[in-house]
């Protein structure tokens, strides 16, 4: 039950308007999104939407230290914090999103990379050939050999059917880690 969803990658506001309708059944918190561009059609019809009271937009790189000083300063009142990552895939990107994002999660929530599945895909129609080598899951994968305090959570993957293997990282709280 987060209190605030913070969410790189805006494109057309879908996501961002199904975490409102999630906090807005859980009767508070607010949604942060970020993206280098929002394209005004979109902005119009994000604040136009009636959850609009539940989201906040931030225009930038989500890895510029301006845009990270917005995000902190979103989050500095939340108790609870999960965060979903999705804006470029490349592994440099998502290794730095993960490095500057990680911070701002909360024990016992989470930090979600997404389109890991990339790797995967890179040879089907509308893949790209750089997906081979460049793709979030090795950028996850590094990320997990230097933070002990997250662990992949594979029960948000557990049919197999995902976009984002291995990319739901839990984060542990002290207790779990063997920390006082």
């Amino acid at each position: 039950r987060p209190d605030l969803v913070i969410e790189t990658g805006i494109a057309h506001g879908g996501s961002l308007v199904l975490s409102a309708s999630i906090l807005e059944l859980l009767g508070s918190g607010k949604v942060v999104g970020v993206d280098i561009e929002i394209r005004p059609h979109n902005r119009a019809a994000i604040e136009a939407h009636p959850l609009k009271h539940r989201i906040e937009m931030i225009e930038g790189s989500s890895i510029a230290d301006e845009t990270m000083a917005a995000v902190h300063a979103a989050a500095a009142s939340a108790e609870t914090v999960v965060v979903f990552l999705d804006s470029n895939h490349s592994e440099a990107h998502v290794l730095r999103e993960l490095e500057l994002y990680a911070p701002l999660v909360t024990p016992g929530s989470y930090l979600v990379a997404h389109d890991g599945a990339q790797a995967w895909v890179w040879d089907i129609p509308r893949g790209k050939p750089e997906w081979k080598d460049d793709h979030p899951l090795t950028a996850i994968h590094e990320f997990l050999s230097h933070h002990p305090e997250f662990t992949i959570d594979p029960h948000w993957t557990r049919y197999g059917i995902t976009s984002s293997p291995d990319g739901w990282l839990r984060k542990r709280t002290k207790t779990e880690r063997g920390v006082s």
